[in-house]
């Protein structure tokens, strides 16, 4: 496995040197900044990452008005009392894309997030990112619909720091010798947990940062 300032070297020379690589990079929100971000705005986020999974992310996009109406601005309290009667008119609401599993997948999830003692923004949110894979784990077992890539752009979206393993990426870490095939498996997931660790104590930066270094370097 390469240093990271080789990776980010390779990333350089494909994007044209490391102002092109900065220009491209997003830092995460600080612990505080997660914190603060309520309840309601997480399960939006989180809705909408399983409603676009498999699907066109426009069509989502363009309904998004709608889905903030119909799920009530993702009151969590509401949404995880949602009844049989307002789950199937809103089966019936072309506000939004009419898929049974994902609609009930909004119940489950506020009622996922409204257990988290102290709030998803301090729990999600403060996350150590050294033992991320700890999060996604804890999303896939306790969330709905979470697994996989999911839970990932998820977490991306709200401002986390965090990994995804995207085709890009997942060919860096197997050209690293990190994995030899995509990461499914707990043990692949520790290994690919344990070399982004190495290269954050490398580099001082963070796994977002580190994770779009990794794409353009492919």
């Amino acid at each position: 496995m390469r240093h990271f300032d080789d990776i980010y070297a390779i990333a350089a020379d494909r994007k044209g040197g490391a102002d092109a690589v900065e220009a491209q990079i997003t830092p995460a929100r600080s612990p505080a900044a997660l914190a603060a971000i309520p309840p309601d705005r997480w399960l939006a986020t989180i809705t909408k990452c399983v409603f676009n999974a498999g699907f066109n992310w426009k069509v989502i996009e363009a309904k998004w008005d709608g889905f903030e109406a119909a799920f009530h601005g993702f009151d969590v309290g509401r949404c995880a009392m949602m009844d049989d009667d307002w789950c199937d008119a809103l089966l019936t609401d072309t506000r939004i894309v009419r898929n049974g599993t994902k609609i009930q997948s909004v119940r489950d999830n506020a009622a996922f997030l409204a257990a988290l003692d102290g709030g998803p923004g301090t729990v999600l949110g403060g996350w150590p990112s050294n033992e991320y894979i700890g999060l996604l784990d804890l999303l896939n077992r306790e969330g709905s619909r979470l697994g996989g890539a999911t839970a990932q752009y998820a977490m991306r979206f709200s401002g986390r720091d965090s990994f995804i393993l995207s085709n890009d990426v997942t060919a860096r870490m197997i050209a690293e010798g990190v994995i030899d095939k995509p990461a499914t498996s707990k043990t692949a997931l520790r290994q690919v947990q344990a070399a982004f660790n190495a290269w954050m104590e490398q580099s001082g930066r963070g796994l977002t940062e580190i994770s779009r270094v990794l794409a353009m370097s492919v």
